[in-house]
C-alpha cells in the first residue's frame, strides 16, 4: 500500500499529488466526492466535485455542493455509478478526522476509502484510490462540531485536490501519448 502526505499549505502540495495520481488515473477514472454541504468539517468532497464541474474536467464527477453523496445515499448512489460505469477506475474523496497535528494534511492512497469511520458508521468503501483531508481532530467525542473548522481551511484543501486531479488526469495523458 503506497500513500503520499503533504500539508494543503505546502506550495507543491498539488504537484506531489498529481505524481502520485498519474499512474493510477486513464480514461476510466471517475470521481467520487464524499460528503454534505449541511456540515462545515464534511464539505470537503463536494466542493472538490463542485470546483472539478465548474472547471469541465473531463472525467465523470460525482458528489457535489448541490448534489452531494453522503451517509444516507452513498450505498444507491455507488449502485447507480457501478452500474453506469461497470469497469470505472474510481477515485474517491472524502474529509477525515485526525491528530491534531495533522490538521490540513492531505493524503493519497492506493486503497479505499472508508466513509464515516472516524464517527463510527460502516459504510461502503469508496474507490480503488482515495484522497482524505484531515479538517478536524479526532480527540473530540463531538464529531465535527465545526467549532473549530475553518471553512477558509476545508475550501483551500478542495481546490489543492482539484488542481492535482486535472494536474495529475494531464500528466497520465501526456504519459499515453509519448508511449504511444
Amino acid at each position: 500500500m503506497k500513500k503520499v502526505k503533504v500539508h494543503y499549505n505546502d506550495k507543491l502540495a498539488y504537484h506531489k499529488i498529481a505524481y502520485f495520481l498519474k499512474d493510477y488515473i486513464n480514461d476510466d477514472s471517475l470521481i467520487v466526492c464524499i460528503g454534505t454541504d449541511r456540515c462545515i468539517g464534511d464539505c470537503l468532497g463536494p466542493l472538490v466535485g463542485t470546483y472539478l464541474k465548474e472547471t469541465n474536467f473531463p472525467l465523470p464527477v460525482y458528489g457535489t455542493v448541490s448534489d452531494p453523496i453522503h451517509a444516507l445515499n452513498l450505498q444507491d448512489n455507488l449502485e447507480k455509478i457501478k452500474y453506469l460505469h461497470p469497469n470505472a477506475n474510481i477515485i474517491g474523496i472524502d474529509a477525515c478526522l485526525g491528530e491534531n497535528n495533522c490538521i490540513g494534511e492531505l493524503q493519497i492512497r492506493d486503497y479505499p476509502i472508508h466513509p464515516g469511520k472516524g464517527v463510527g458508521k460502516t459504510l461502503p468503501e469508496v474507490g480503488s484510490i482515495s484522497i482524505i483531508g484531515i479538517v478536524d481532530t479526532n480527540s473530540s467525542n463531538e464529531i465535527f462540531t465545526n467549532r473549530n473548522i475553518r471553512f477558509n481551511l476545508v475550501m483551500n484543501m478542495a481546490k489543492i485536490i482539484k488542481n492535482a486531479l486535472i494536474h495529475g488526469y494531464y500528466l497520465y495523458l501526456e504519459d499515453f501519448s509519448h508511449n504511444n
